[in-house]
């Protein structure tokens, strides 16, 4: 279903759509939800090519992070859901149900648990290495 790339090959393209918007995904338990984030790195460190997310503690997210294992970043680079980033970047989890109001669908990712949002064309799966607060 996906196809495998490496992170060399579309580091820019990743960066390059982090300023229109991607959804940061993350799922606890049986909770689900996503936000829109604009910011984000990719890097290498301790052998390992790495993406890091903050998010901030108000954030319904952060709730959801600090219990995870893994989050997925999905990143629609051909204009898409451009409607959807916008909604989730100003709407909380805590009080709406945004894959409803926004008719995203979600896809089984193929490493982690959390899902990746379909309708994107890039996705990454990402297990949690490290937390920091700020």
């Amino acid at each position: 279903m996906y196809k495998n790339i490496s992170i060399e090959d579309v580091a820019g393209k990743l960066v390059e759509q982090l300023k229109n918007g991607a959804f940061l995904t993350v799922k606890s338990q049986d909770k689900v939800n996503t936000m829109t984030i604009a910011w984000g790195t990719v890097g290498y460190i301790w052998q390992k090519y790495i993406f890091i997310a903050l998010v901030r503690q108000s954030r319904y997210t952060f709730e959801l992070i600090e219990r995870a294992t893994s989050f997925t970043v999905s990143l629609p680079l051909k204009g898409q859901l451009k409607e959807a980033l916008s909604f989730c970047g100003t709407k909380s989890g805590r009080e709406v149900d945004k894959f409803d109001k926004c008719g995203l669908s979600l896809l089984p990712a193929e490493k982690v648990d959390t899902p990746v949002i379909d309708g994107c064309d890039l996705y990454l799966e990402c297990q949690i290495i490290y937390k920091l607060p700020m």
